[in-house]
């Protein structure tokens, strides 16, 4: 065993970290060394809480033996398997235990290994689909203002974040439905908002006449925008666009990446909602993080489509590391935890209520305009400062570090979404924490 050494200097000058301002990091680093548990620790042992599960994935916390012991086993007996033309047993296994958790006749999945592979990987499966049923000519996706679908070419084009599509342009043909976000409907909900709903999702049938149904192959959208900034659907919104996309034989699609493994009270979002689509992705909890790992799920009637009309090969896509024996034995390990500790369902109980209660109770803060979440999710928004719109999320995760806290910064709102190991004592010290740091930054 490779023992690597303590307590060595870190420099900042060969690692381009992603989405960080490097330079402002290399003069004020944020490391951490280990973790267990609810808590990062920094090389000098302080203790940091973890209020975002890492990056939405770590779902059981840090440091779980049992994912530990199944990984290090799986290496011991196949450490690699080639995916193209090849398989090992675990990957068939995992996908019907996983198949068994899914709604409806969702019952096929393909492995990938981030969120971004995922939806690349969900759009082409789409678009096999249409081609499938001749209809090739449906190439167009609409997603929506303010989505996050990863940071492939697809995944920007995709995307409605200003900032990601400005760096690298769209290279799909996609338009967007405006998010919906509507502080004058809805500011200050506890969980999935009351209003408005059905006539946001009304939008979509505009743009269904505008560009024809006949180009259109799916509707993508996140259950709850996350990197948008925690932007929950009013109610009859998810409901009316199944209704839109079943009357023009367009495709739904959920980006399950951040919502997925027990975030909103149900294994999937979809449950939550009560809303079926036709094509899923998944990645983050999938594996708590622990192993990289994502997937896209679809129902029955999209696989028979494609491989009953296509002889041989019937999907030209694929990675290296789909299905990776390690992920397929972490993501195991993870599915028997969240089952033994019924985790799925924590995030409808009385830790959530406590959380949800103290996410409304900022109310009171510096600047705050909305504050908004369901589960194990939520964020609160600043009215910006005149001067540095959208500056105040950034400077809340700094002020929170120095608090022992980690936080995501959002432009001018904070998110968090804590291990579903979460409990109350973590969620009065975040509160403490964030209190201070919210008035060091504005007073």
């Amino acid at each position: 065993m490779t023992n690597f050494p303590k307590n060595t200097p870190v420099t900042f000058d060969h690692h381009w970290m992603p989405f960080t301002a490097n330079q402002d990091f290399a003069a004020n680093p944020r490391l951490v060394e280990r973790a267990e548990g609810m808590v990062y620790f920094t090389p000098e042992g302080d203790e940091i809480l973890d209020m975002t599960a890492g990056l939405w994935c770590c779902n059981l916390g840090h440091g779980c033996k049992e994912i530990a012991d199944a990984v290090r086993a799986q290496f011991d007996q196949l450490d690699f398997a080639p995916s193209f033309s090849f398989g090992h047993p675990l990957s068939f296994q995992l996908a019907e235990r996983l198949a068994k958790l899914l709604p409806g006749d969702i019952n096929t999945l393909f492995f990938a290994n981030s969120g971004s592979e995922a939806v690349e990987t969900a759009i082409k499966i789409a678009y096999a689909y249409h081609d499938a049923r001749g209809q090739g000519g449906r190439k167009r996706i609409i997603s929506r203002q303010r989505g996050y679908h990863g940071v492939n070419f697809a995944g920007v084009s995709l995307g409605g974040i200003t900032a990601n599509r400005k760096a690298f342009g769209q290279w799909l043909p996609v338009d967007h439905l405006s998010a919906t976000h509507d502080l004058s409907l809805n500011a200050f909900s506890k969980g999935q908002p009351e209003r408005g709903g059905e006539a946001m999702a009304n939008e979509l049938e505009a743009l269904i006449r505008f560009h024809d149904p006949e180009t259109i192959a799916a509707v993508i959208v996140e259950p709850i925008a996350g990197a948008g900034g925690v932007l929950l659907p009013p109610k009859g919104y998810l409901e009316r666009l199944r209704e839109l996309c079943s009357a023009h034989g367009i495709l739904l699609i959920f980006d399950e990446v951040i919502t997925g493994f027990g975030r909103t009270g149900k294994a999937f979002a979809a449950e939550t909602f009560g809303v079926t689509p036709d094509i899923m992705t998944m990645a983050k909890g999938i594996t708590s993080a622990t192993v990289p790992m994502g997937a896209a799920a679809c129902r029955d009637a999209i696989r028979d489509a494609v491989f009953e009309t296509t002889a041989g090969m019937e999907f030209f896509h694929g990675y290296t590391y789909s299905a990776h024996p390690l992920a397929c034995a972490a993501s195991m390990a993870c599915l028997d935890l969240y089952e033994k500790e019924d985790l799925f369902t924590r995030a409808s109980g009385p830790v959530s209520d406590a959380l949800q209660d103290m996410i409304a109770s900022f109310k009171d803060l510096p600047r705050v305009i909305d504050t908004r979440g369901i589960g194990f999710i939520g964020a609160v928004e600043f009215e910006p400062l005149a001067d540095k719109p959208g500056s105040i999320g950034g400077a809340l995760l700094k002020a929170c570090w120095q608090q022992g806290v980690m936080i995501r910064g959002l432009g001018d709102a904070i998110a968090i979404s804590p291990p579903l190991i979460v409990e109350e004592a973590h969620i009065n010290r975040f509160a403490d924490g964030f209190r201070k740091a919210v008035h060091s930054v504005l007073g």
